[in-house]
C-alpha cells in the first residue's frame, strides 16, 4: 500500500486538514498506517489539534520538536529522513509564501524544509500553494514557482475565491478534492512506474 506524507505550513488553508485527511482514507488501499502528517508550529493556529489526532494513527503526527527529541547521538533515529524514506509521494497542503520561498532558496530550518530538502527525487512532491492574493501576485512567488516546477515537483492550484482577509482573487489553496484526485493519479503512475522496475 502506498504511504502518504501530508507536510501542513503556515497558511489559513491549514483549517481544511482534518478534510483532506478524510479524503485520503477514500482513496483505493488507503489505510491509517499510510498516512502521516508533518505540521509547521504556525499552521498550528488555525485546527483542532485534537480533531486531527483522533484521525490518525498514535505517533503519525509529527512537529519539529520531535526531530530533536528523537536524536541524541549517533545512530539515533534522524526523523526527517526516516519520513523521506517511507513516503511514496509527498504533499505540501497548503503551501505558504514563506516556506515556499525557503523551498526555492534550498534552506532547511524546520521538520517540513529538512524533508524536503532531502527528498527522493523518484518519488511524486505536489504541492498546493495558498496566499494572499498580492503575495501571490508578488515577482517573487513567480520565481519561486519556476523553481519548484524546475525541480519536477508538481503544482496544485491556486484558485481564485473570496480570500479569509476579505480580498477576492488568485491565492486561496486548490478545493481538497481536487488535490486528492491529483494525488491519486500520481499514485497510480508512481505505482506502475514501481512495478515496470521490478
Amino acid at each position: 500500500m502506498p504511504n502518504i506524507l501530508v507536510l501542513v505550513t503556515g497558511s489559513v488553508a491549514a483549517i481544511k486538514l482534518p478534510l483532506l485527511i478524510d479524503k485520503l482514507y477514500n482513496l483505493n488501499r488507503i489505510s491509517e498506517d499510510n498516512i502521516r502528517v508533518v505540521l509547521t508550529e504556525p499552521c498550528l493556529h488555525f485546527f483542532d489539534m485534537k480533531q486531527v489526532e483522533s484521525k490518525l494513527l498514535s505517533g503519525s503526527i509529527y512537529r519539529d520538536a520531535d526531530e530533536w527529541n528523537a536524536w541524541k547521538r549517533i545512530g539515533d533515529p534522524v526523523i526527517h529522513i526516516d519520513l523521506r524514506s517511507w513516503a511514496d509521494i509527498g504533499i505540501i497542503a497548503p503551501l505558504d509564501a514563506n516556506t515556499m520561498g525557503k523551498i526555492a532558496n534550498g534552506i532547511c530550518d524546520n521538520l517540513v524544509t529538512c524533508i524536503i530538502r532531502a527528498w527522493d527525487m523518484s518519488k511524486p512532491l505536489l504541492f498546493a500553494p495558498a496566499m494572499n492574493v498580492h503575495m501571490w501576485n508578488h515577482p517573487l512567488t513567480n520565481r519561486s514557482i519556476s523553481i519548484l516546477r524546475e525541480l519536477g515537483y508538481i503544482q496544485i492550484g491556486p484558485i481564485s475565491k473570496k480570500l479569509a482577509c476579505g480580498d477576492i482573487g488568485m491565492g486561496a489553496m486548490a478545493e481538497v478534492d481536487q488535490i486528492v484526485e491529483v494525488i491519486q493519479q500520481q499514485l497510480n503512475m508512481y505505482q506502475d512506474n514501481s512495478k515496470t522496475q521490478t
